[in-house]
């Protein structure tokens, strides 16, 4: 073998070494680029036939950025939180803090994605019967608002003050009865007969519940029931509840029904019989009991009393301009003093 300046002379044996060598050589080359471009694949199939959980899908609810828009045939994402109010913690603004006693409290403007106050707004919380709210918007998502439905034993409640309308085992109403019920006069019973007249029952009604909270981003909630009593498991944040909240607002059936100071209806009960019901909304504002500021509309909103959460309510309302505003305030000490703080919150908007 003969070499001239560390370079391999062509002849014999050694010319077939050096076209070997520069054949195998280019062959790595190619597998080299081959594999660079298989390696994304090969990275998710190194499992063999094993699939990735939640594996990114443009498609996915879940996906942070599901949303694209086309511009110059180029897909964009759209960040999840594009159309939302986004609060990296407590924001207190003008408010007067000397009143602001309740647990968590927040008032949020949609319209220019605005904060005006901010309290313990991510604290985990028992919701109550705002818990109310993510039923009628799970309801009004995949609801027939026209389907009757017959009550279940269900709806026989006996917790202690756990308001009812006196459903009973094979009444029959309207789904959209039974949500005007359950946001109006906060009946709980009629809550039953949405869930499981939406989903069959309760529990795949929950699991549904649950599904959309997260798909809105509301991470830190998690619901047992759909009316509220008290589960320890059962709770949100006062973002979260914001979250909900504004997604429930899109109706317009959701914001008919929370605005009715009053609702009186009709339906059948188990024997036959018809049974006129008149009742009256929980909201102290739209009763005329509660003075609010002279500069906006109460649209309507949800209240909510347990023993462990304290008195909560949410608050929907526009100022002159038309702009919404969304308030929510959970663990409040009294009813007096729940909307004394949502008062003084409905105060910051201009």
């Amino acid at each position: 073998m003969k070499f001239i300046n560390n370079k391999l002379m062509p002849g014999g044996i050694n010319s077939k070494i050096r076209r070997s060598f520069l054949h195998n050589c280019d062959n790595w080359r190619a597998r080299k680029k081959i594999f660079l471009v298989l390696l994304p694949a090969l990275v998710l199939c190194a499992c063999g036939n094993r699939t990735i959980p939640m594996a990114y899908q443009v498609s996915n609810e879940y996906a942070a950025f599901k949303m694209f828009d086309i511009l110059d045939e180029m897909p964009t994402a759209r960040p999840f939180a594009a159309d939302l109010v986004v609060v990296p913690g407590d924001y207190f603004g003008e408010v007067n803090q000397e009143m602001m006693e309740a647990t968590g409290a927040a008032i949020f403007g949609t319209d220019d994605k605005s904060i005006l106050y901010a309290k313990n707004i991510y604290e985990q919380l028992s919701p109550a019967s705002l818990t109310k709210i993510m039923t009628a918007l799970v309801a009004l998502k995949y609801g027939i608002i026209d389907t009757f439905i017959t009550a279940s034993g269900n709806v026989s409640i006996s917790e202690a003050r756990a308001q009812t309308v006196g459903l009973e085992r094979g009444d029959q109403l309207t789904l959209s009865q039974a949500l005007h019920l359950s946001l109006i006069n906060s009946a709980n019973d009629a809550a039953i007969v949405v869930a499981e007249g939406v989903a069959g029952t309760v529990e795949e009604f929950v699991l549904l519940m649950n599904r959309e909270a997260r798909a809105l981003g509301a991470t830190n909630t998690n619901f047992m029931n759909p009316h509220g009593l008290t589960h320890e498991n059962q709770y949100s944040t006062i973002y979260d509840m914001y979250l909900i909240l504004n997604a429930a607002v899109k109706y317009d059936l959701f914001n008919h029904i929370i605005s009715l100071p009053s609702y009186t209806t009709t339906y059948v009960r188990a024997n036959g019989d018809t049974r006129e019901l008149s009742i009256q909304n929980t909201n102290q504002y739209l009763q005329g009991s509660q003075d609010y500021p002279e500069n906006i509309v109460i649209i309507g909103g949800k209240t909510g009393t347990t023993q462990a959460a304290g008195h909560c309510l949410a608050i929907v309302a526009k100022n002159n301009e038309g702009k919404t505003f969304l308030s929510v305030i959970m663990r409040a000490d009294t009813r007096e003093s729940v909307y004394d703080q949502t008062t003084e919150l409905l105060r910051q908007i201009r």
